[in-house]
């Protein structure tokens, strides 16, 4: 009996990335991890913390909202979720919102009218089609790290217990949610604009929703406000993803809307990941605003309406992201890879309201600091709307690097623990002692990994641990033609000491 729970406990322990729930659902290359029973039994543990006073709820009458993206494996693991909440007692109702976005579903339990106690939302993001997760919410927020740790261990006892399918009597029934999370982003757009009520009139906007679950934003957002959306593509639900990754940072994911725009003469087009929590933007031009040029354009968007204001981004932003920031008048704290990082440490600054990853996930501080891709692009089209178009104008002054680069090195099991942060400490005295090379200096600040300002000023390099593998990662940038190859050079002989790694 105890192995069985040991053995069940690192099955459901191993299904934790972070603040999420991921795993593989659909066994045709990999072991199933993520069985339709331990969704129902998660679901079941997140019902019961609901009902015991977690977070942002003490009453025993508890309702949840589930929504999905549009995985192959999302209705099967819906249903068996719905069991697990409704199971949970006769109070318990479950609601079923269908195909929706992860942001959505943290609005479906601050919206009046519907108010659940508790959502949850069934994606794993751009990954694979076999893969499928789980993210939840309450009307504070989303879920952190030890808050899933917990859950994980109750559904392992509900796993192991006698009665874990005991029929609670709770209430199962479907509601239609997204409609209404799409008229808040249409009011967005006709109050930020000024213009009437068909702000868009005029505007050939391109939607590349991946054939994840942004398809809605074409149809229920942006058309109905005059904006004309042909040539938008993959909007429809198909979770073999058989067009390109749904991925903002992906190089053929930005390619695929780049070539949309210019083959149908947009003068915008919008990309969303899977379940919507990001996005990025390509301008007439074809100029894609992703990763730091997006991070700019945003923070010039937040420093115009709340001037000398701090903007927190990950680790991995360029020099050229703080110049422009602080040209702004803004001031730029770069923290921590991992959005839940970011949003986090913005919440305990003063004055912050934009908290960013290079990733995509974008929030502020007016929308309930949600990483919301739909609400940032809805922040773009208002801009490009004022603009007739224009977006470079946002950004001037804004330079991207000659030359960047991410080297990711894996070490090997047997490496002792803390392997990662003894290679990191390595390079920080590597750059801080006498054989250190000339032009380097290391950054006033590292909250994450080491970060050496390299070539005298004409470029930088990174060394991490990686949020949750056995690698560590190198970025580096340069200004100067040859730059980041004779840094990644230096890098890379200072790693070979390390035997663990696999160079």
């Amino acid at each position: 009996r105890r192995m069985r729970g040991a053995a069940c406990f690192m099955s459901y322990k191993r299904v934790q990335n972070g603040s999420d729930v991921r795993g593989v659902a659909l066994g045709k290359q990999e072991a199933v991890t993520l069985t339709p029973k331990m969704v129902r039994n998660i679901a079941k543990a997140f019902t019961l913390r609901l009902q015991r006073g977690g977070k942002g709820n003490k009453a025993s009458n508890v309702s949840v909202g589930i929504g999905r993206d549009s995985r192959v494996t999302g209705e099967e693991l819906c249903e068996e979720a719905m069991k697990g909440i409704v199971d949970a007692g006769p109070g318990c109702k479950a609601y079923d919102l269908g195909l929706a976005t992860t942001p959505a579903m943290f609005m479906s339990t601050i919206t009046p009218g519907f108010e659940y106690s508790g959502s949850i939302m069934l994606t794993a993001s751009h990954l694979p089609y076999d893969r499928n997760g789980m993210k939840f919410f309450t009307p504070e927020g989303g879920l952190g790290k030890a808050d899933i740790a917990e859950i994980l261990e109750m559904a392992e006892g509900i796993d192991g217990s006698v009665d874990e399918a005991s029929g609670g009597g709770g209430h199962k029934s479907a509601a239609s949610f997204m409609p209404t999370y799409a008229g808040f982003l249409r009011d967005q757009i006709v109050s930020g604009v000024g213009a009437g009520e068909m702000p868009l009139k005029g505007l050939k906007i391109v939607v590349d929703a991946g054939n994840g679950a942004g398809g809605f934003f074409a149809r229920d957002v942006l058309e109905p406000l005059g904006a004309d959306i042909a040539g938008s593509q993959f909007l429809e639900p198909d979770g073999m993803f058989p067009n390109h990754v749904p991925n903002p940072e992906n190089e053929e994911a930005m390619r695929s809307i780049q070539e949309a725009v210019a083959s149908t003469g947009a003068d915008l087009g919008v990309i969303f990941d899977t379940d919507v929590d990001r996005s990025a933007i390509v301008d007439s031009k074809g100029v894609a605003f992703n990763k730091n040029r997006l991070i700019a354009a945003m923070a010039a968007i937040s420093l115009r309406d709340k001037p000398g204001a701090t903007v927190v981004t990950d680790s991995v932003t360029s020099d050229a992201l703080t110049a422009f920031i602080e040209s702004r008048g803004g001031k730029h704290l770069r923290f921590k890879r991992g959005y839940k990082n970011v949003i986090e440490k913005g919440k305990q600054i003063e004055n912050c309201p934009l908290m960013i990853e290079t990733s995509g996930h974008g929030a502020m501080a007016e929308n309930h600091y949600l990483d919301d891709g739909a609400y940032m692009a809805v922040k773009m089209i208002i801009e490009a709307a004022r603009r007739n178009g224009d977006l470079a104008g946002l950004v001037e002054g804004f330079e991207e690097p000659l030359e960047a680069t991410e080297m990711r090195v894996k070490y090997s099991e047997s490496a002792p623990d803390g392997y990662g942060t003894l290679v990191v400490e390595g390079f920080q005295k590597f750059c801080e002692g006498d054989s250190a090379p000339e032009g380097w200096a290391s950054a006033d600040s590292n909250f994450e990994g080491w970060r050496v300002s390299v070539l005298n000023g004409e470029g930088w390099v990174l060394i991490r641990q990686s949020l949750h593998d056995p690698l560590i990662v190198i970025n580096a940038e340069s200004n100067m033609e040859g730059g980041v190859e004779q840094t990644m050079a230096i890098v890379t002989e200072f790693l070979k000491d390390y035997e663990f790694l696999t160079l």
